[in-house]
């Protein structure tokens, strides 16, 4: 059984793709499992290594239900985050994802907290930046109403865990 580690890492072939980012080829490792890159026994989405040119991560279908705080400081060019089929359960949860400047593609689709009313306007008053926000493009309307709305602060009423 292959892990994946640092010294692998360094040894697999490394490419460009098509649109120019780089990818590593662990085809034929037979890696089972990939460990310690951010979901931890609670299922919180934390504990990255600094990982500068990281901008698309997939964690769909891991019951995550806790987003770590300073992914800003170790994931400094995420773009893409696709959190599909989850755990997240209150809008509080999400706030960690505000932190991401450079974040503009997200799902949450899936998760328990979609489930809350105006679940798309606080995503949207927190991550401003996001254009696509569950595979659907952001609407100027929608940011029209999130700005008439967060004038009455009971819209968004969150729990703090």
């Amino acid at each position: 059984m292959v892990k994946l580690m640092a010294e692998l890492m360094e040894q697999v072939a490394q490419y460009t793709n098509a649109v120019r980012d780089r990818e590593l080829d662990l085809w034929g490792y037979k890696i089972p499992v990939i460990e310690n890159l951010g979901a931890t026994l609670d299922q919180k989405l934390d504990g990255f290594p600094l990982l500068r040119r990281l901008k698309t991560l997939l964690v769909n279908n891991n019951r995550i239900c806790h987003i770590g705080e300073g992914l800003d400081q170790t994931l400094p060019c995420l773009t893409e985050l696709i959190l599909t089929n989850n755990s997240l359960v209150e809008l509080g949860d999400l706030d960690p994802l505000a932190s991401l400047k450079s974040l503009t593609y997200l799902s949450i689709l899936r998760n328990p907290v979609t489930d809350k009313k105006h679940y798309r306007l606080y995503v949207i008053c927190k991550v401003p930046q996001v254009r696509v926000l569950d595979f659907q493009k952001v609407k100027l309307k929608e940011r029209q109403e999130f700005s008439t709305n967060s004038k009455n602060t009971k819209t968004f009423a969150v729990k703090k865990k």
